[in-house]
């Protein structure tokens, strides 16, 4: 093999192996810390859009929402920022709602309730009466 040949062939090598290399950190980097948890989680998630001039969802007389067994947390998605509480119904005590409401950034998930049990029955209380539309996981 010539002294040129050997170059190039070295040099092709370095380039790939080079640019596996950069894309690796990349996509290492916007994988979820749990990939499966969040995966599955997510993949639970259900649209919701509060009307304007209201400040709970679901709007009554529907059915309250239910955390799942794909979740171990209340999570959000608004399109927008909002200010959201987790409203809980237990069936055998009267509703509460968390003490403070939590500031949910639009266009990302947000938890809003820790350690929630599957079959946990609860809405979500805003402190804003606007329009708001997005997406929740429990």
């Amino acid at each position: 093999m010539t002294l040129r040949k050997r170059v190039a062939v070295t040099t092709a090598a370095a380039a790939l192996i080079g640019s596996c290399a950069a894309l690796a950190p990349a996509a290492h980097a916007s994988a979820p810390q749990s990939p499966s948890a969040a995966v599955s989680c997510y993949d639970s998630a259900r649209s919701y859009s509060k009307p304007d001039g209201n400040g709970w969802y679901p709007q009554l007389p529907s059915p309250y929402l239910k955390a799942t067994s794909a979740c171990a947390d209340i999570n959000i998605k608004p399109n927008t920022d909002r200010y959201i509480a987790v409203c809980f119904v237990p069936s055998s005590a009267p509703e509460y709602c968390q003490s403070s409401y939590t500031l949910a950034s639009g266009g990302q998930w947000n938890t809003i309730a820790t350690g929630v049990q599957s079959g946990t029955v609860f809405y979500f209380a805003f402190r804003s009466t606007a329009l708001s539309n997005g997406y929740w996981a429990a």
